[in-house]
């Protein structure tokens, strides 16, 4: 019989997102447990695909106060955990699964529950200081399991992506995402004012158009935000450069650049505050072209479906809460008062974001906004033979038409490569030798950079084929716009991936496989694929 654990999870969105590497770690460590996560029915949501967890349980309002929690204990108690990993800080956690009879019960000791916890990890002083995602894989390296860090990724299936992307459909592209509250408190919020203005900027200069996100209590702030938002008249330091509707008797601006009409704003921006479910706001946010965000809830979503971030923050500490990585961009200017971790400006005058300007924060947006097309090939069965795994160069036969890719990089296309290896995590394959390979198609054959998994299937790795994760990740190397992209394979999982980023998928039947549902063209070799994207392009 499989051993049972329990995470006790935290009650924030944010946090939530921040425990998932320490998940992932956890289920590494447990490959064959049952591995139940308890947490609020406000964060459940978040949880709800992610194929590390086998069950999610929901502390409900019903498990409130002495008679719930012993409800709650008696549930506990019949499932029959042989051990519960705390992330959530409280007394109630470790008192909960005390009288749940679990029998190892591991977590912090804070909060006065050292008593009720079968193995304390210390708390001090210093814990304070780390990064909580480091925060939470910090207690179980303690605790004796290895615990690597990861990418939070939250889990979206093919069907929820493509509902949101329809849902957005009637805007033009590029979008903006914008979250202007925070749950919270004020002083992590910047001014409406502001985010009306880079929004304003950002529909005239791309073409494009701006989604308000946020929660019922933050309608008042978005609506605002809508209201501020206005035409100013054609300004030629800030052309409209794609997608546009002329205006009558307007100046042009340049080859691809006019100004456009007021009327043009209810196709520009789109006010979803109060009105999404926590599913369908991860959705919505994965299929924004760059995110605008106070440290919140959906600033961690944000990241954890890798959407290009641009995070303010005032009261409290991006060393702390911020975004991992250095691919996104977070603005905050040092005070003697910050950070200062209060839900209101403790001096009345909220400086830490007045100082952020729109000016500064429009210029990162320009930045980290994608631009470039690709044109993405799997390896194994497209560009070479399929030996089921390639462990040496005297296996390796190049597959017909490669040589065409060279007319496609001349209609200015990026070709990258995107391949699953999980030969390497079964010990078939050297990863020296995947990266050998790889190199070659770079050096030869002009591809611009070349990825690869090396995962096993069973670990659901948010970067193994048909997640996206390979693609989100060139895309912030590269500034990859992956709606103006293709993607290139001979098997279903390719199509899949297509659709999952916006892509257009190529069948090319050089394997076994000789059609998908996914796919939005079948041809017969690279040849007919290279001709296919230069004559669309």
């Amino acid at each position: 019989m499989s051993e049972r654990i329990l995470v006790r999870g935290v009650n924030w969105i944010g946090d939530a997102v921040m425990t998932m590497p320490a998940l992932r770690a956890l289920r590494k460590a447990y490959r064959g447990a049952h591995i139940s996560l308890l947490v609020k029915p406000s964060v459940a949501a978040i949880f709800q695909r992610d194929p590390l967890v086998d069950e999610v349980i929901e502390y409900e309002e019903k498990f409130e106060g002495a008679i719930g929690k012993l409800r709650l204990a008696h549930k506990l108690r019949k499932k029959g955990f042989s051990r519960a990993i705390l992330f959530q800080n409280a007394f109630d956690a470790a008192l909960i699964t005390f009288l749940a009879g679990i029998p190892e019960r591991t977590g912090y000791e804070r909060d006065g529950r050292r008593f009720l916890l079968t193995r304390p990890v210390p708390f001090s002083g210093e814990d304070r200081k780390l990064h909580h995602i480091e925060y939470y894989l910090n207690l179980l390296r303690t605790a004796g399991i290895q615990a690597e860090r990861s990418q939070p990724w939250i889990y979206l299936s093919l069907e929820e992506r493509l509902a949101a992307r329809a849902s957005l459909a009637s805007l033009r592209r590029p979008i903006l995402g914008i979250n202007p509250g925070a749950a919270y408190g004020s002083a992590k919020r910047w001014l409406p004012e502001r985010f009306a203005e880079v929004a304003d900027w950002f529909i005239r200069d791309t073409g494009g158009s701006v989604v308000i996100f946020g929660g019922k209590s933050e309608r008042g702030i978005a609506e605002e935000i809508h209201k501020g938002v206005r035409f100013r008249g054609a300004d030629p330091e800030l052309p409209v450069r794609r997608n546009i509707v002329p205006d009558k008797g307007g100046m042009s601006l340049g080859a691809h650049a006019s100004t456009r009409r007021y009327e043009d704003i209810d196709n520009s921006l789109k006010n979803l505050c109060g009105r999404t479910s926590l599913r369908e706001l991860v959705s919505l946010i994965s299929e924004c072209d760059v995110f605008l965000t106070n440290d919140s809830g959906p600033m961690h979503i944000a990241y954890a479906v890798m959407t290009p971030l641009a995070a303010l923050f005032g009261s409290t500490d991006p060393g702390l809460t911020g975004p991992p990585g250095t691919d996104n961009i977070i603005f905050r200017h040092d005070f003697e008062c910050s950070p200062c971790f209060e839900r209101s400006c403790p001096t009345n005058d909220l400086r830490c974001m007045y100082a952020i300007t729109s000016d500064e924060v429009y210029l990162a947006i320009k930045r980290l906004l994608p631009g470039r097309s690709a044109v993405f090939f799997d390896r194994d069965g497209t560009l070479c033979e399929d030996v089921n795994y390639l462990t040496k160069w005297d296996d390796f036969r190049m597959l017909p038409g490669v040589e065409s890719l060279a007319e496609v990089r001349r209609k200015g296309y990026s070709l990258m490569g995107v391949t699953n290896q999980s030969g390497i995590a079964r010990g078939i394959v050297e990863d020296s030798f995947v990266k050998e390979v790889n190199r070659m198609f770079v050096e030869k054959y002009g591809f611009e950079d070349f990825s690869y998994c090396p995962h096993l299937p069973e670990e659901r790795c948010p970067c193994r084929k048909p997640e996206p994760g390979m693609l989100h990740e060139l895309r912030f190397r590269h500034g990859i716009d992956l709606k103006r992209s293709y993607v290139v394979g001979d098997k279903g999982i390719d199509m899949e991936l297509a659709k999952a980023v916006g892509a257009k998928g190529i069948l090319v039947r050089s394997g076994k496989e000789k059609e998908s549902a996914y796919a939005d063209f079948v041809v017969d070799d690279l040849r007919e694929a290279a001709g296919l994207v230069e004559d669309r392009g």
